[in-house]
């Protein structure tokens, strides 16, 4: 038969640290605690299983819960020496929620429960103070009626306030016994008049009503909310804890608080926290009065003339302190504490591993490490690889003020301020002039190439977290905030309308890439520190790690950052991204326009010494690690202009007519570019780009080894390949590039030639693609959206909706889709293996610097995965928890 209550207290438990699945985080590090022999009021817990049986049956609760409420309620009135409604021995408890994860002020805590206007009178003869008893009575109607009743708080504040005015006080202190009486006979009239039904007097009728309210509180949309945000799924469920009350507001002995045992900001080994004397522990949390520090080291920090807890309470305190130190090292982590001291007795009433910033987890973790509380691999596996992205970008000053005038997805993480411009040309005019700017446009093309560059950041009112946007800014490392659709652009007229806000060029803005907001104006920020800490954790994580990571890289600057980041190489070099500068798109467009081949070498000629420079700089960047370069991939019209006012630009420049420009436009225009004349289908329709390409990558190999000393072995990629016969065309013409130019200079050249699996044909028929390829690198973000047939830029209109309904759990462009394209990629390396047993499998889409990607390249057995260059410690880091997890 199924259990659901689990009681502890005295001393002993029914349950253990390790049973948070069952008893949620806050239930079963109580039963810890009082096991450990510590303070803790008695109480009991009722299981996550009885609240999803609760939702699974029509919000009823299971027949046989009733009976063991009832019996582990007369426990702890045992060990309590009191008895629940017993107005001469009176028994009062706390009914709060507790899932397995924490979720900090999600869900609904109700305290004081048992009073009414019997016991009300036997607590203040109990306690010999009737202020107190009121006070508690009136707390617990304003409390119950809120979460239980569904009568919103607010209307007790105007009650509470109006009461203060008319008696002329400013604190809830100096309300007598009487004045609460007054008071708690407006609250019940009030709850008489909205609901038509008077408080509820009986003990039993309250509990079971609060119960279901901490149930209910799972399913309400703060909880879904921070679920969803979280990761966290919602067939977890919450448990519910019932425990004795212990009073922190019964006179000036009496105090409430909450701590962590180390800084949760900084992660200084020194204790933090606050409290009230005098209080119960919703208003520490409430805000209504200044908490006090706990210890004078903090106070006179703060500059406070209010005592620490240290000074006015010393007994207390060192237990405090005592406990503390136990928690730390018995769960070997910085614990977050709440306690409650009643007339000089301190109780402890949760202790659970505590939030912390980026830098704190990493400060935290390397001290625990040189302590001796946890292995460096536990401090490597302590780190959240997502949260790196905190430390490698600008970020705003928590301490700022924020003018929020929009918010979009956090697409890419940093935070900048700068002028608003609106095309790529005016941002390389700010930059030019020394000035920084921030670029605002509808969407971005791969024509925005170099006005991203030149940019401090991106701000997009359309697209995903995956969008070209998204993906490029990742790739540079610049904040991006894309899809603010509350946001209007304008070009003809230069202006951006935010809330009201009528903004132009020129205009002052800050974008947040890790929150989303866009906010008028600048606004101070902290700068990256990679040293210390940080740089311990990822020679540590190193030490753990089997899979190589590489990074996404096509420029020097990307290449340079990406080697200060500790990237093994080069695992994507979009070529497409080169012919977008300056004179390069000039030739690229020759190119295109020419109606014939000859036309087009004469183009390409001019492109050659342009393409061999880049190369020679990636490979002297990289010297001597590996570089996969990609041939030329995108469809050609992305090069072509597209407004009217660029046709007839473009036109003067080539020195062609602009009706020839359009008609070339036109006759390349596809109704599906994505699925359409490119990749190796370029190669193979115009060899001579294939060709030229191949040609520069082999010259600047060899130039770079002269140049370094040491051996560059280019890793050439074919795109977007479907049948062997493809790659094999294409081969051919590598092969022979390689011959010539091998024969031109006098050396020989070692090279690999592979392709992108980014089709479910070439994942399936990998072992046939695999008798050419040398390599196999997945390129997920398209091998999604063909095994999906959605569009990664279109998509994010209704992938939430999806996640929200709960169709899909993760955006499966943000986070690999295990069951499908997993599955293909799986298919893929055990096919291309069984035909090559050393073919060298890497990842080079978005999910390269994805953590739970990571995990899942790991359990497939790829050699190295790649990502953008600021996501190389993420992916570092995350390798290294894969591997330890999978030993």
């Amino acid at each position: 038969m199924t259990k659901w209550v689990y009681t502890f207290g005295d001393g002993a438990a029914e349950g253990r640290a390790g049973d948070r699945n069952l008893l949620g985080g806050k239930g079963a590090n109580l039963a810890e605690m009082c096991s450990l022999g510590l303070p803790v009021p008695p109480g009991f817990t009722i299981t996550t299983e009885a609240c999803n049986w609760y939702y699974a049956n029509g919000n009823n609760h299971p027949a046989e819960l009733a009976g063991e409420v009832k019996a582990a309620l007369a426990e702890v009135g045992r060990i309590a020496g009191r008895r629940f409604g017993d107005p001469e021995n009176l028994l009062l408890v706390s009914v709060r929620s507790g899932a397995r994860a924490s979720m900090p002020g999600m869900m609904d805590t109700v305290l004081n429960l048992g009073l009414n206007d019997v016991t009300v009178e036997a607590l203040a003869k109990d306690s010999g103070d009737a202020r107190f008893a009121y006070d508690s009575y009136r707390r617990f109607i304003q409390m119950y009626s809120d979460v239980v009743l569904g009568l919103d708080h607010e209307v007790f504040e105007e009650i509470l306030e109006d009461e203060k005015g008319r008696l002329g006080y400013e604190l809830d202190t100096e309300f007598s016994a009487k004045d609460w009486q007054g008071v708690i006979a407006l609250y019940k009239a009030k709850v008489e008049e909205e609901l038509e039904k008077p408080f509820p007097q009986d003990p039993d009728e309250q509990l079971w009503g609060a119960i279901g309210a901490v149930f209910s509180s799972w399913m309400n949309a703060r909880a879904i909310t921070y679920r969803r945000l979280q990761d966290i799924p919602e067939s977890w469920g919450t448990a519910v804890n019932v425990q004795a009350m212990v009073f922190g507001n019964m006179g000036e002995t009496s105090a409430t608080g909450v701590a962590f045992t180390r800084n949760p900001s900084t992660g200084e080994k020194a204790l933090y926290g606050e409290f009230l004397v005098n209080a119960q522990g919703e208003d520490v949390v409430a805000g209504i009065r200044t908490p006090q520090n706990i210890t004078e080291k903090a106070r006179i920090a703060a500059g406070s003339d209010k005592p620490s807890l240290q000074k006015l309470m010393p007994e207390a305190f060192a237990s405090f302190v005592k406990i503390c130190e136990r928690l730390e090292k018995h769960y070997r982590d910085m614990q977050d504490l709440e306690f409650t001291i009643e007339r000089g007795k301190l109780w402890m009433l949760q202790t659970r591993s505590g939030k912390r910033t980026a830098k704190a987890a990493l400060k935290i973790a390397v001290d625990m490490a040189n302590e001796g509380l946890i292995s460096q691999k536990e401090a490597v596996a302590r780190i959240d690889p997502a949260s790196l992205d905190q430390l490698l970008h600008p970020t705003i000053d928590p301490k700022a003020e924020r003018d929020v005038i929009g918010v979009g997805l956090p697409a890419s993480p940093g935070a900048a301020t700068g002028e608003i411009v609106f095309s790529s040309a005016e941002a390389e005019d700010a930059k030019k002039a020394g000035r920084k700017a921030i670029l605002v446009r509808v969407e971005t093309s791969p024509e925005d190439i170099h006005g991203m560059h030149a940019s401090e950041g991106i701000l997009t009112t359309r697209g995903g977290m995956t969008s070209h946007a998204a993906v490029v800014a990742r790739g540079m490392g610049k904040p991006c905030v894309s899809g603010a659709g509350t946001l209007r652009v304008d070009y003809r007229a230069g202006t951006l309308v935010a809330m009201g806000h009528t903004l132009k060029k020129g205009d002052i803005v800050t974008i947040d890439g890790g929150t989303g907001q866009v906010l008028k104006g600048a606004v101070a920020m902290l700068q990256p520190e990679l040293s210390g800490d940080f740089a311990a954790i990822m020679e540590w994580a190193d030490k753990s790690r089997r899979m190589k990571v590489r990074a996404n890289a096509e420029t020097p600057a990307d290449a340079r950052m990406a080697r200060s980041f500790g990237a093994e190489g080069i695992g994507l070099c979009r070529t497409e991204h080169m012919f977008f500068d300056g004179d390069r798109i000039i030739a690229m467009r020759e190119m295109i326009l020419a109606d014939n081949e000859n036309g087009r070498r004469a183009a390409l000629d001019k492109l050659l010494p342009m393409q061999r420079s880049d190369f020679v700089e990636l490979f002297e960047i990289m010297a001597g690690l590996p570089v996969t370069i990609r041939l030329l991939d995108p469809p050609l019209h992305e090069f072509l202009p597209r407004t009217e006012k660029e046709f007839e630009e473009v036109a003067a420049v080539l020195k062609v007519p602009a009706e020839k420009l359009r008609h070339r436009t036109e006759a390349l225009h596809e109704f599906n570019p994505m699925l359409g004349h490119r990749g190796c289908r370029l190669a193979i329709s115009y060899p001579e780009i294939a060709e030229m390409q191949a040609r520069a990558i082999f010259q600047a190999a060899v130039e770079a080894a002269e140049k370094t000393g040491k051996p560059v072995v280019p890793e050439i990629m074919v795109p977007l390949v479907g049948l062997k016969t493809e790659l094999d065309f294409v081969k051919a013409r590598i092969d022979a590039v390689a011959a010539e130019v091998m024969k031109e200079s006098g050396t020989t050249i070692d090279y690999l030639t592979g392709t992108m699996i980014e089709l479910p044909r070439a994942a399936i028929r990998a072992h046939v693609i695999a008798e050419s390829a040398e390599f196999f690198s997945f390129g997920t973000n398209d091998l999604t959206q063909t095994t999906f047939g959605i569009s990664r830029d279109d998509a994010a209109m209704f992938l939430e909706s999806y996640r929200q309904k709960g169709i899909i759990d993760k955006d499966p462009f943000v986070s690999i889709d295990v069951d499908g394209v997993g599955e293909l990629v799986r298919i893929a390396a055990d096919k291309g293996r069984a035909t090559r047993p050393g073919i060298k499998l890497g990842i080079c889409g978005e999910h390269g610097g994805d953590p739970a990607s990571i995990h899942f390249c790991e359990g497939v057995g790829l050699d190295y995965v790649s990502c953008s260059p600021f996501r190389v410690p993420i992916a570092r880091l995350a390798a290294a928890q894969a591997a330890v997890g999978k030993g």
